[in-house]
């Protein structure tokens, strides 16, 4: 199966990206081409820290390569809605290597 037949169910839902380089990108799935390139709207990036509770980096419309994109998942918006994110706490994610 391909992937863009996967990511075919997800437009216009949320979602959330993990970038090769450990970054957290969450917002609606507008598009994508053969190359896995996504165009998200409404998103954001969630920055995570064992310190201080996680924030969020508004972006907006954002464009994410199809060759840094490590894992895309449909995100549950109901309970997503219940996060408290200023009381998580977690380690920043690693890059992936290859």
């Amino acid at each position: 199966m391909s992937i863009g037949i996967g990511l075919e169910t997800l437009v216009d839902q949320t979602i959330s990206v993990i970038t090769n380089d450990g970054r957290n990108i969450v917002g609606v799935l507008k598009g994508f081409d053969q190359a896995t390139n996504i165009i998200l709207d409404e998103s954001h990036e969630r920055v995570y820290s064992t310190k201080e509770g996680a924030q969020q980096l508004v972006l907006g419309l954002y464009i994410i390569r199809g060759d840094n994109i490590s894992i895309v998942g449909e995100l549950d918006e109901e309970i997503d809605a219940h996060l408290d994110l200023s009381s998580l706490r977690a380690h920043p994610l690693k890059p992936v290597i290859h």
